[in-house]
């Protein structure tokens, strides 16, 4: 077998037998890899290993990898970051769940994205340190990940204007068609893609507009990649934001 060091994002768990189970990783190294995990639900009641495979929860580890096996293995793992607050607090854990869910679904390939899993690696971390502004922390997410799956906005943010989700581009006109985005949705768009996330608590949005705005963004990903349809955890987030 040939080792290798690596950090990865837990994104999926699956129960295999009674004592192991499949884990999906966003790696550095590899891209979405799958891993067998044994011994997390032992007779013992050593669950130990477990606690790591939270969704969004960040990893350290040695691998293993065989030509004869699918799954790679690991030989060590733990926490790659010491998360303070994110597995406590219900508005975080709920934005964690929604986050590992888009990317299990949208992120199928096994190659290296160094730009794609910095950009998640530090979004766990600001995530858990977030103070202010959470509720609108999946938005920031979800429109600025846009830019690292090659569909965000294709030019500069005009006043006033609609987004043409066809064209990828800010219009100051209506297009004929009706896959746009709405002038307050384009806005929100632009001011998401320019913050910082410490300045979050800064963009001033209601409910309503939250989830008027994650709907448009859904719309959005739904141009460009079809599988977001299929992600559940949509329905708690406009329940708890």
């Amino acid at each position: 077998m040939k080792s290798y060091k690596a950090r990865g994002i837990v994104l999926h768990t699956l129960k295999y037998g009674d004592s192991s189970m499949v884990a999906y990783l966003l790696t550095d190294l590899f891209g979405r890899q799958n891993y067998m995990v044994q011994g997390v639900r032992s007779a013992r009641g050593h669950g130990s290993k477990l606690a790591l495979f939270q969704p969004m929860f960040a990893v350290e580890f040695e691998g293993l990898e065989s030509p004869r096996m699918q799954l790679h293995r690991f030989r060590e793992v733990h926490n790659g970051l010491v998360l303070q607050s994110m597995p406590f607090d219900v508005r975080k854990s709920t934005i964690a769940l929604f986050m590992a869910e888009v990317l299990y679904r949208l992120v199928k390939e096994s190659e290296p994205n160094a730009p794609l899993f910095d950009f998640v690696w530090r979004s766990v971390s600001a995530l858990d340190a977030l103070q202010e502004g959470v509720a609108n922390f999946h938005l920031w997410f979800l429109s600025n990940l846009s830019r690292y799956l090659g569909f965000s906005p294709g030019n500069s943010y005009l006043p006033g204007a609609w987004f043409d989700i066809r064209e990828g581009v800010y219009t100051p006109v209506h297009p004929a068609h009706e896959a746009v985005l709405s002038c307050d949705d384009a806005r929100i768009l632009h001011q998401l893609l320019a913050c910082d996330v410490d300045a979050l608590a800064g963009i001033g949005l209601n409910r309503h507009q939250r989830v008027n705005y994650l709907n448009a963004l859904l719309v959005f990903y739904g141009y460009h990649l079809d599988a977001i349809h299929a992600v559940q955890s949509v329905r708690i987030l406009q329940e708890v934001f």
